[in-house]
C-alpha cells in the first residue's frame, strides 16, 4: 500500500508523544526510537484495516503499546548502578560492564512544541523513569496514559484492550506501589532540584582543569558517582578522591558541552582526548543531582551512541 502525505503528517504529529510514551515504558531512548519505527511500519502495513471504530490516535497508541508490552515480556527490568549493588568497597579502575539493556538511559527533548515539552516533565526525570520500571508493564502503561497524558479511562481501556474497571484497578495498584517507593526514596524527593548555573560552571571548570581537590570539594559528604554500563559506583569524598586520582590519565583533557536531558534537566556532554582519533571524542552524559547546594550524585551515562541522539558532534577539535 502507498502511504500518502496526509497519512504521514498524521503519524508525524503523534511521533513526539509516542516517543515520550515509549521512553517512559522502556527506559531507553534507543528502544523507544525502535518501538516508534516499528509502530510506523505496522500502521503502514495495517492502514487498510483501520475502520475508524476508535480515533486514529487511539489506534496508533494501541499498536505502540502492544509493541512495548511485547518488548518488556522479553527483557529484564532496567535499573541504575546504585540499584544494582552497594558502593565499591575498594577503589579500582572499573572493568566489568553489563549490557546496555541492563540500564536506564537519559533522553533528549522529544519535541520543540511547548505543549509537548511541558506535559508532566517531572515524570521524565531519571529517578521517576527508574520508579516506573518497578511496575508490571500493563500497570505502567495505564499509569503513563492516565497520570502523564491525562487520558480518560475509556480511551485507555480501548487502547490496552481492557475494561474501564480493570484500568481503574490497575491504576490504583500502580499509584500505591509508586507512593510506597517514593516515601522510601530520599533521592526521589529531591529529583526536581536541578543544579544551578554556578555549581555547573564550577564543576565544568574543576573537571576540565582536572583539579581533583576542587572537584571533590563540590560534592556532598555522601556524594556519589555512577557510570553505566559499569555496575561499579563510588560513594563518599575519600573514595571519590581516590577514584579521580586513579582515572586522571583517562579524564584529563576532557571538555564539556552543555545539553538538556529528561524534560529540560541541565546536563553536560563529556568529550575525552583520544590519541587514536587525534581529537576529543564522545564519552559520557553527566547528570548532576543536588543536596544542600552540593553535588549529591553524578550519573555519568557512558554511551557514545547517545551523542548523536542528542544532536551532538562526533568529535571536537582540541
Amino acid at each position: 500500500m502507498k502511504v500518502t502525505a496526509p497519512e504521514l503528517q498524521l503519524f508525524d504529529e503523534l511521533k513526539p508523544g509516542l516517543t515520550s510514551f515509549c521512553y517512559r515504558m522502556l527506559g531507553s531512548i534507543d528502544d523507544a526510537d525502535d518501538a516508534v519505527q516499528e509502530t510506523f511500519i505496522r500502521v503502514w502495513q495495517s492502514w487498510s484495516s483501520f475502520r475508524q471504530e476508535s480515533s486514529f490516535k487511539t489506534w496508533v497508541y494501541r499498536i505502540a503499546s502492544n509493541i512495548c508490552l511485547d518488548k518488556l515480556r522479553q527483557s529484564k527490568r532496567r535499573i541504575r548502578p546504585v540499584d544494582f549493588s552497594g558502593p565499591a568497597e575498594s577503589i579500582v579502575e572499573p572493568r566489568e560492564t553489563l549490557p546496555d539493556s541492563s540500564w536506564i538511559w537519559p533522553a533528549p527533548e522529544f519535541s520543540n512544541n511547548p505543549e509537548d515539552i511541558f506535559i508532566r516533565k517531572d515524570t521524565l526525570h531519571i529517578c521517576f523513569i527508574t520508579l516506573l520500571q518497578l511496575l508490571p508493564p500493563r500497570q505502567r502503561a495505564v499509569m503513563i496514559l492516565k497520570d502523564v497524558f491525562e487520558w480518560p479511562s475509556k480511551q485507555i481501556a480501548e487502547t490496552l484492550g481492557m475494561s474501564s474497571a480493570a484500568v481503574n484497578s490497575a491504576l490504583q495498584r500502580a499509584r500505591d506501589t509508586l507512593e510506597r517507593e517514593q516515601l522510601r526514596s530520599d533521592e526521589f524527593n529531591r529529583s526536581e532540584e536541578a543544579p544551578d548555573q554556578e555549581l555547573l560552571s564550577r564543576y565544568v571548570e574543576a573537571f576540565e582543569q582536572f583539579d581533583i581537590n576542587a572537584l571533590v570539594a563540590l560534592f556532598h559528604e555522601e556524594g556519589r558517582m555512577s557510570m553505566p554500563p559499569f555496575p561499579m559506583w563510588v560513594r563518599g569524598k575519600d573514595d571519590l578522591f581516590k577514584f579521580f586520582t586513579l582515572t586522571r590519565w583517562h579524564c584529563e583533557g576532557s571538555r564539556f558541552v552543555p545539553v538538556t536531558a529528561n524534560g529540560g534537566f541541565p546536563a553536560l556532554a563529556q568529550y575525552m582526548w583520544s590519541r587514536e582519533e587525534n581529537g576529543l571524542v564522545p564519552w559520557g552524559i553527566h547528570l548532576l543531582e543536588v543536596k544542600d547546594n552540593k553535588v549529591y550524585h553524578v550519573q555519568n551515562f557512558i554511551n557514545r551512541k547517545l551523542f548523536a541522539r542528542f544532536g551532538l558532534p562526533d568529535r571536537l577539535d582540541r
